[in-house]
């Protein structure tokens, strides 16, 4: 864990607060994209969530759990507000222009109600176990942990929030199939691409994201407590 100035830490703060907001806001829009292949459902939100745990296990490694869940507090009130106004705006990814949020859309509010509970609950299951793991010598122990654990909760809990007896009837109906081939999906990107780049982002958030010429320099000695 990095030893950090109080000005660093709240442009950490700023900075990854600002990704989890608008990852979140992406995977509203794109989850409201379905595709089906060999019988398949899934949508094209299981390829952008799983930079959210991405940048939550990095969060972890170089601050510790506590700023990762002030990260998490501070990002969840405006995704759930960002999230309701992108799902509205282009309904069913289609744009249908700004006046439509002159009139309270439950469908897309409990869509946006299940977003936020989802990322809350499976991002504190994410770091809890993330935060357990990483006493492990080998690197990948950790976030391979805590994907497969925090991505079972959030897509559960999202696809049950959003479309359990939900007025959308296809949803309605195959809402069970979305959670499992979802949650494939979003293990399969994590295995394959997400994994292998942890190692590399989390050098380019020491050097780049984390430098701060004007400060002096940041030990980078990490500690496994």
């Amino acid at each position: 864990m990095l030893s950090l100035e109080r000005a660093q830490q709240r442009r950490a703060l700023l900075i990854l607060a600002c990704c989890h907001i608008l990852v979140i806001a992406s995977s509203n829009y794109l989850v409201q994209l379905p595709f089906s292949i060999l019988g398949i459902h899934a949508t094209w939100g299981a390829f952008a969530f799983p930079f959210v745990y991405l940048a939550t296990d990095l969060t972890v490694r170089i601050f510790g759990s506590p700023l990762a869940r002030k990260i998490i507090f501070a990002s969840m009130i405006p995704a759930l507000l960002l999230s309701y106004v992108v799902s509205v705006v282009w309904s069913q990814g289609v744009y249908v222009g700004v006046d439509a949020l002159l009139t309270f859309n439950s469908f897309f509010a409990r869509i946006a109600l299940a977003s936020f509970s989802a990322y809350l609950m499976g991002q504190l299951m994410d770091i809890k176990v993330f935060s357990r793991l990483r006493q492990y010598a080998a690197w990948w122990v950790a976030p391979l942990g805590s994907m497969v654990v925090g991505n079972l909760v959030d897509t559960f809990v999202f696809f049950f929030t959003a479309f359990y007896a939900s007025s959308d009837a296809f949803m309605a109906d195959h809402w069970v199939d979305f959670f499992i081939s979802e949650y494939g999906f979003k293990l399969s990107v994590c295995l394959v691409l997400f994994l292998p780049a942890y190692g590399v982002l989390l050098k380019y958030l020491i050097r780049v994201i984390l430098s701060n010429k004007e400060s002096r320099p940041l030990s980078k000695r990490f500690s496994n407590d």
